[in-house]
């Protein structure tokens, strides 16, 4: 009897996981074909979002009668379906729209579409032992990818400066101060220091020729692109030049073929009297399970792309996103790096490491 309910019980679980699925797939449509945007422009008939959005009636219809049973959406006139009026919920808008909201879901939801087109390839690296590259998940995972600390580093990245490293903030706010940010990405952790620090000047390295564009046009469109400059570079690789008082390694070095040489690479950029700061997953000390929603989270994150990214390259670590504190101290030392510290930042993702040379 208790294995029947035990049974039941993981069914009903399962079942609502795949109806969270199917829910947020419908999101990556409205959010992918501008259906959130046209809808905030104003409340509309399926026909009016069809003409706003450029697409068919018949599924501008269906799409909006599933956000509004899903709760997403308001229906203002409830009345024939061609002239049911819907509307955007004030709420809702700067969690379903492209925006620095901290409550934004747009930069976690498309990463889903890139999963879904990758899925068979996903299959073949399992059996075979390989990985995949980043431009087998496609532009949805860059677009995903890049703007996914967005809110996180315009809102808290000079707090955790100020916080947790003084010294380096005393260098930061004076003249002739630089940092460089390592596997950039969108380039908003660089964006988000150049406003903070006034006087800073930010040199952006990123593998992906895309990112460098996204990244700079990003500098560009915020007025900073004179002290927030991009740059390609494979990090893993020695050549990176210059000397910087902060050396930045966000949300990146799971996904390393080579930890240890970016971060020895990290190490020989670093000023004298600086450091390097690494953001990584925020996971359990050891293997525990089952576990909560953020070591969950941080596990399928892994399986569906950061350790297949990881297997891409050969010879590689293999880390995959669930790197625990013991192995990231290890990666230091191995780097050569004589002070390992864990920050007191209070962070729900992430975990922060201060790493002397």
């Amino acid at each position: 009897m208790q294995d029947r309910k035990q049974a039941q019980a993981l069914s009903i679980r399962l079942w609502l996981g795949c109806l969270a699925t199917q829910e947020m797939l419908c999101n990556y449509i409205g959010i992918r074909l501008g259906l959130y945007r046209a809808l905030a422009e104003a409340p509309a008939t399926a026909e009016q979002l069809a003409r706003r959005a450029g697409i068919a009636p018949r599924y501008a219809q269906e799409w909006l009668e599933q956000q509004a049973v899903s709760g997403l959406i308001k229906v203002e006139t409830p009345a024939s379906p061609e002239d049911r009026v819907f509307s955007l919920p004030q709420a809702h808008r700067e969690v379903l729209l492209e925006c620095d909201s901290p409550f934004s879901r747009v930069a976690g939801i498309v990463p889903l579409g890139a999963v879904a087109s990758a899925l068979p390839e996903l299959l073949g690296a399992y059996r075979s032992g390989g990985g995949l590259t980043d431009a087998a998940y496609g532009p949805d995972w860059r677009f995903g990818h890049g703007g996914s600390n967005r809110a996180l580093f315009e809102q808290s990245i000079a707090g955790w400066v100020r916080g947790a490293l003084p010294d380096i903030h005393a260098r930061m706010v004076g003249e002739g101060a630089c940092v460089a940010d390592i596997a950039c990405g969108a380039g908003w952790a660089a964006i988000a220091l150049a406003r903070a620090y006034p006087a800073l000047r930010v040199d952006g390295f990123e593998i992906s020729a895309d990112m460098v564009a996204d990244a700079s046009v990003n500098a560009l469109q915020a007025g900073l692109a004179e002290r927030v400059r991009f740059h390609l570079q494979d990090c893993c690789q020695p050549g990176i030049g210059g000397r910087y008082d902060l050396v930045c390694l966000f949300d990146t070095l799971h996904e390393a073929p080579r930890p240890v040489d970016l971060l020895r690479n990290c190490r020989a950029i670093c000023a004298a009297g600086g450091c390097v700061l690494v953001m990584d997953a925020n996971v359990a000390d050891e293997f525990t399970a089952p576990a909560n929603e953020i070591e969950r989270f941080q596990y399928t994150t892994s399986i569906l792309h950061c350790l297949p990214v990881c297997l891409a390259e050969q010879p590689s670590a293999g880390t995959g996103t669930v790197m625990r504190p013991s192995q990231m101290r290890r990666y230091a030392q191995e780097a050569g790096f004589s002070g390992f510290e864990i920050l007191r930042i209070d962070e729900r993702f992430h975990r922060f490491y201060r790493l002397q040379p």
